[in-house]
């Protein structure tokens, strides 16, 4: 009922930047939230960057002054904006939304996943 499609992933040098694009589409009728997820192989899967739908944002400590998190309401997309990207920022980055679907009367809120993006930092 509800796709995400995530782009922009890929491989760059230490101090580097990357931008992350995730695309919401299916019967969508209203956003409460869209955050950025990432897990290394070692690590549990954590949030990276949330935005709600009042524009508030959270950030994990780790990426505090280098992510910035932004959406585009008419094109139902979130992006994240990474500099000074570090080796342990490597991993994959998963898009989440948290959304309504359906019609007046009839709305249904649930919770979707992307496919996962690959982000790599390496010199």
């Amino acid at each position: 009922q509800v796709q995400l499609v995530e782009s922009g992933g890929g491989l760059v040098q230490p101090g580097g930047s990357l931008r992350l694009s995730c695309a919401a589409s299916g019967s969508i009728s209203s956003i409460n939230a869209m955050g950025w997820y990432r897990q290394a192989p070692g690590k549990q899967r954590e949030l990276v960057a949330a935005i709600i739908s009042g524009g508030s944002t959270n950030y994990a400590d780790s990426v505090k002054g280098r992510f910035t998190i932004s959406r585009d309401n008419a094109k139902n997309t979130v992006y994240l904006q990474m500099n000074s990207l570090k080796p342990e920022d490597t991993a994959v980055y998963y898009c989440n939304v948290d959304c309504f679907t359906g019609v007046v009367g009839l709305y249904r809120r649930g919770d979707y996943w992307g496919q996962g993006t690959q982000v790599t930092v390496s010199s």
